[in-house]
């Protein structure tokens, strides 16, 4: 692809079979092990980076500018990936998660993000992508002004989707690794890591079943999303991605109680695959698309047999930011 990108994942994620949990489900299922990529407690926003600070780099940025939730891996992948790269960060935190304690706006991901070296702002408003991408130019404006180059990673749709391109990637990587799956299950959020992984496997011929699991809107919502993103990759890459409306596939039983907030669907998927694989999911993305494939095995959506991957997106620094959530979830005997 004729996009700049910086090589932050320098090596093939493993595919790893699950025995203990395909037994148990009566399918034929299988872990890409994206927690691993990447640098500072991996995760598939490495993939992502990979096209935006190629992107910076390219433009001689010296700052780099990001926005996202409080514990957002996304901004602590990027603090990191930008230090090895000789760029510093500006992070900007949004208020999405109501009724936190202190521990949620101090460890995990923000307490990585400050011994990373970035420089920390608040948005207040945790549900308005447009307004926090323009306070993120505004700050950017002001480096600029100091006589830096910045380059600002937004987050609102509008803006070109080079994120997906890492996961057009990873679909490639995917089949490479002799990987033929008749049900891929990944997390929806940005929709850029399940928008390019579905185009991904499309543009290369593959049919799998591609089911995205919502983490931060619900399935209509989140329909309306990945289809703009579509939209807007077809854009970037000049030719309309080989995808059909009855590809983008939602689900969102997992969903509630909302974004970064942990109900018992979520604190179950956990569970089994703690206990079962010896596999630890966090309680924002990764547990909520896990929970997808029990639950859609019991309706039959996903029939029995079936090889199905699941794709392990990381996300495990924020555990430690949710200590109150997880032992309410599972308390001390």
């Amino acid at each position: 692809m004729p996009f700049a990108r910086a090589e932050l994942v320098s090596a093939i994620t493993p595919i790893e079979h699950l025995p203990n949990l395909s037994a148990r489900l009566g399918i034929d299922l299988h872990i890409k092990r994206d927690d691993l990529a990447g640098t500072t407690m991996g995760g598939n926003k490495s993939r992502q980076l990979e096209y935006y600070l190629g992107a910076a780099q390219q433009k001689n940025a010296q700052t780099v500018l990001i926005t996202g939730a409080v514990q957002s891996n996304f901004v602590r992948t990027a603090a990191a990936s930008a230090a090895k790269l000789g760029m510093r960060t500006i992070v900007q935190l949004e208020d999405r998660v109501p009724d936190v304690d202190a521990l949620y706006g101090s460890n995990g991901n923000v307490l990585l993000a400050r011994l990373l070296g970035a420089e920390v702002m608040r948005y207040a408003a945790g549900e308005d992508e447009a307004g926090a991408d323009a306070a993120l130019r505004e700050r950017a404006e002001i480096e600029r002004k100091a006589g830096r180059v910045p380059y600002v990673i937004p987050l609102a749709l509008g803006n070109p989707p080079l994120g997906a391109l890492g996961y057009m990637r990873a679909a490639e990587e995917v089949v490479s690794q002799d990987a033929d799956f008749d049900v891929v299950v990944i997390g929806s959020g940005s929709g850029l890591t399940h928008a390019g992984m579905l185009a991904g496997l499309r543009s290369i011929g593959q049919p799998a079943r591609v089911i995205g699991s919502c983490v931060r809107r619900d399935a209509t919502q989140q329909t309306q999303r990945i289809n703009t993103v579509l939209e807007a990759l077809s854009e970037l890459l000049g030719s309309k991605v080989p995808v059909t409306d009855a590809d983008v596939v939602i689900w969102d039983g997992a969903f509630s109680p909302g974004y970064g907030q942990l109900g018992p669907s979520a604190a179950q998927a956990m569970a089994m695959m703690a206990q079962s694989e010896g596999i630890v999911l966090d309680p924002v993305y990764t547990a909520k698309v896990f929970a997808a494939i029990p639950a859609l095995v019991d309706n039959g959506e996903i029939p029995e047999g079936s090889r199905v991957l699941f794709v392990h997106t990381g996300g495990l620094a924020s555990l430690f930011a949710y200590q109150s959530s997880l032992e309410n979830a599972f308390p001390h005997p």
